[in-house]
């Protein structure tokens, strides 16, 4: 193959909703930093999610960064934090001189254990916050944790970066918490090329984070600054994209399960595969359709195999208690978030996939048993 198949790439609307945003934006030369777009964009995402207020900003990193200074999370403080994620999750932490501890996920939902949670908050009971992924667009148990942090009233901040479109027990991700971030990252359900989105109902915190994240500029004729100042703001050309992009998440969401669902048919009867768990009360956006393989064919035979054509893949996420970077922080639980990553791999998730596409895909897994 010539052209290649992507795990998950950019992907504008059909109808052109992002260019009417962004050529407006030139038309009315406001391609500075802030405007329409971002105020626009802000509304209208906290409106799609049910939250009252959200800041638009330079990436899902950043907003996790302004989510735990606004909990008050500082020098010293303990933030325990689901183990199988991206670094992004993990690195804000450490950008507040804080202390990270990392919690196992269980197999029921590939998220963060509430068993393990629980041990974490009796070990450390002076933990400052709770930071929860929903991997791949799947919900962590929601109300187990929920209630945890709660009873340990303590802050709890949820990466959705992954999971926007989600729903656990009708009600967005990102929202059950004090704090929600989102990510328009150039692989993820929607994007804006780059940039990220905190959400939360305490408007006057997010009140906050957009001052933190426009260098804490104090209002005054001169440049002053009595707080320490970031720049995290979203620019009003990338908010134009995103605006439009907003208009079909549904549609990005319905061809995530359209792939996963395609995948578990032609592939769940084979030996020594397992599909990402489904629960009754999670309503997932499938952002990577992913699997864990137990038999003979590994993960590496199938990555390689795909990469041989030009199609992409990925394992799934190497916890962080196993990165270098991470490895003198404690960790907390068995070892499941080491064997889903031992034995998983993510699929090729393209929202622009043929019905050709995916077939080839299917095709060469299939070969891999037939060997």
């Amino acid at each position: 193959m010539s052209e290649r198949i992507f795990l998950s790439s950019p992907h504008m609307s059909d109808e052109g909703y992002e260019m009417e945003y962004v050529k407006e934006a030139f038309d009315t030369n406001w391609i500075a930093p802030l405007g329409e777009n971002v105020n626009g964009f802000e509304k209208e995402l906290a409106k799609k999610v049910g939250s009252k207020a959200a800041a638009a900003l330079s990436s899902g990193t950043a907003a996790i960064h302004l989510a735990l200074k606004a909990a008050g999370v500082g020098e010293g403080d303990i933030v325990f934090c689901t183990t199988l994620t991206f670094s992004a999750t993990a690195n804000p932490i450490i950008y507040q001189n804080a202390i990270p501890v990392f919690i196992d996920s269980d197999y029921e939902t590939w998220n963060m254990c509430p068993k393990a949670l629980e041990e974490a908050f009796i070990k450390y009971p002076k933990v400052k916050a709770v930071i929860v992924v929903h991997l791949y667009g799947l919900s962590a148990d929601m109300d187990k944790i929920v209630d945890l942090c709660k009873k340990y009233n303590v802050v709890l901040i949820e990466d959705a970066a992954e999971s926007l479109g989600t729903y656990y027990k009708g009600k967005h991700t990102g929202t059950f918490g004090d704090y929600g971030i989102f990510s328009f990252n150039g692989n993820k359900i929607i994007t804006t090329s780059g940039g990220g989105m905190l959400v939360s109902n305490n408007e006057e915190r997010i009140a906050k984070a957009r001052f933190w994240a426009t260098q804490s500029r104090d209002q005054a004729r001169h440049y002053q600054h009595s707080e320490l100042g970031f720049n995290y703001r979203m620019s009003n050309v990338v908010a134009g994209i995103g605006r439009g992009q907003l208009k079909i998440l549904d549609q990005r969401v319905e061809k995530k399960n359209d792939i996963f669902e395609f995948y578990k048919r032609e592939l769940g009867g084979l030996e020594g595969i397992e599909f990402m768990p489904s629960n009754e009360w999670n309503e997932p956006n499938y952002w990577l359709s992913s699997m864990i393989l137990t038999g003979i064919v590994r993960p590496t035979d199938v990555m390689e195999a795909l990469e041989a054509v030009n199609i992409e893949s990925r394992p799934i996420w190497k916890p962080m208690h196993m990165q270098p970077f991470f490895k003198n922080f404690d960790y907390v639980g068995g070892d499941v978030s080491e064997k889903l990553f031992e034995n998983g791999v993510c699929l090729p998730s393209d929202t622009k996939m043929t019905d050709g596409d995916l077939k080839m895909v299917v095709d060469i897994i299939k070969g891999l048993w037939l060997k």
